[in-house]
């Protein structure tokens, strides 16, 4: 997939631009010690694109909506780890990617919904 299909493709642009968020603060995190949540959160907010982008060449409605349903796990879980973040006083401000997955989840929810209602 090359930058302009991203630019078209405004669920493909967020999820990406969020994975590259998702690594800077996991590099952080990394850098800071926090080695456990760290690794769950770059799992788990970088799944959530890569998903995203296998749905795009998925072989029929059934598979787009299976790779939606996975990013969508994805994000949520990204979510939480993000949250436990927040809580913690000892790890770093991440309001500005909580606000952001937030966002890409209403984004997932929304194509979820409206693809689940189309007839095929």
């Amino acid at each position: 997939m090359n930058k302009e299909a991203f630019d078209k493709n405004p669920v493909v642009k967020l999820a990406f631009e969020f994975s590259l968020e998702i690594i800077s603060f996991f590099e952080l995190l990394e850098n800071q010690k926090k080695y456990v949540i760290a690794r769950q959160l770059l799992k788990s907010g970088t799944s959530i694109g890569a998903n995203v982008i296998e749905a795009q060449n998925s072989e029929d409605k059934a598979d787009f909506i299976h790779k939606f349903k996975i990013a969508a796990k994805e994000a949520e879980e990204t979510e939480y780890w993000l949250l436990l973040c927040d809580y913690s006083k000892q790890y770093s401000d991440c309001k500005h990617l909580l606000v952001k997955a937030e966002s890409l989840n209403r984004m997932i929810g929304k194509i979820l919904s409206t693809s689940k209602r189309k007839p095929s």
